[in-house]
């Protein structure tokens, strides 16, 4: 048995026994009727509740198709390990309601094999889980930053290797002194954004920096002559989402933000949460847990 397994061993028997501590005291649905021999039979079921963590184990790598890894990141971490307890809890509560069925009714007291029992059941182990989560998520806590770390080097890795092909395809295109007539990532296409009013820009796609709205109004970002500078449309921001539609690397991070990844410097993550830092403004963009998966898909699947 090596050293991961031993170790997966030994968290499923705490967690397993710290639930059938919390049955053992908080006595649900009339378990207090078996009295002492409600210890005995909680420890056949803190067994058989080892294996059913490995059923669930079973369903989450295999039917969910999410392994277990340290190298996809905390974020990845937390989330499956949010999926095994969602999975888990109802599994264990039905197993205690059903084997503590029989000797229930054995004795003539309420079984705790009906909805309201399993619901009883089920509110302890949720309880259980969210406090086994938050221990485990604390006790491994250098493991899930080291992997965080590893991540965000591997994710601005991959950004880098992105943003220097498209200079080459840029440099390309401009050695053979032409501009491809469909816009995509490496082209330095000239681009008017405009809105409602009469206000609009003319600007080379690679100079947008981002797009933040504001109101009824975006602020558009971008370089001019070396320069940072600022342009008010009226517009909204899902407007401006269309009309960048046809160039992949023009994003939306947030629901009031869109950036243009050839102009981000790096990407910061921290305790599950995402900015991204733009060239020259120096400014940090928010990226909504929403569109994490989004900006990474796009990141690692354009390289």
């Amino acid at each position: 048995m090596n050293r991961r397994t031993k170790e997966t061993l030994r968290v499923r028997i705490i967690s397993v026994g710290f639930a059938c501590l919390a049955i053992a005291v908080f006595k649900p649905i009339g378990f207090s009727a078996l009295g002492l021999m409600l210890y005995v039979h909680l420890l056949a079921i803190w067994a058989l509740g080892v294996g059913v963590c490995y059923i669930t184990e079973i369903i989450v790598t295999h039917v969910l198709n999410r392994p277990a890894s340290l190298e996809k990141g905390a974020e990845y971490i937390i989330r499956r390990n949010a999926w095994f307890q969602v999975i888990n809890s109802p599994l264990e509560a039905l197993l205690i309601c059903t084997y503590l069925h029989f000797p229930m009714k054995a004795i003539g007291a309420e079984s705790p094999l009906s909805w309201i029992g399993f619901i009883q059941v089920l509110l302890v182990i949720a309880f259980c889980s969210f406090a086994i989560g938050l221990y485990w998520r604390y006790k491994f806590r250098s493991r899930y930053l080291a992997a965080e770390l590893e991540e965000t080097r591997l994710l601005n890795e991959q950004l880098k290797a992105l943003q220097s092909g498209n200079t080459a395809v840029k440099n390309e295109a401009v050695l053979a002194d032409k501009v491809p007539a469909e816009p995509t990532t490496g082209t330095d296409t000239e681009i008017v954004l405009s809105g409602s009013t009469n206000e609009r820009i003319t600007l080379h796609i690679s100079d947008l920096l981002y797009i933040e709205a504001v109101g009824n109004y975006v602020k558009v970002n971008y370089l001019s002559e070396g320069q940072v500078r600022t342009t008010m449309l009226r517009a909204t921001s899902k407007q401006m989402e269309d009309d960048l539609s046809g160039y992949p690397m023009v994003v939306r991070c947030h629901r009031a933000f869109l950036v243009n990844l050839t102009q981000v410097e790096r990407i910061v993550s921290k305790s599950g949460s995402m900015q991204l830092v733009i060239n020259y403004s120096k400014d940090y963009i928010p990226v909504s847990r929403s569109n994490i998966a989004h900006i990474k898909e796009t990141v690692i699947g354009k390289v």
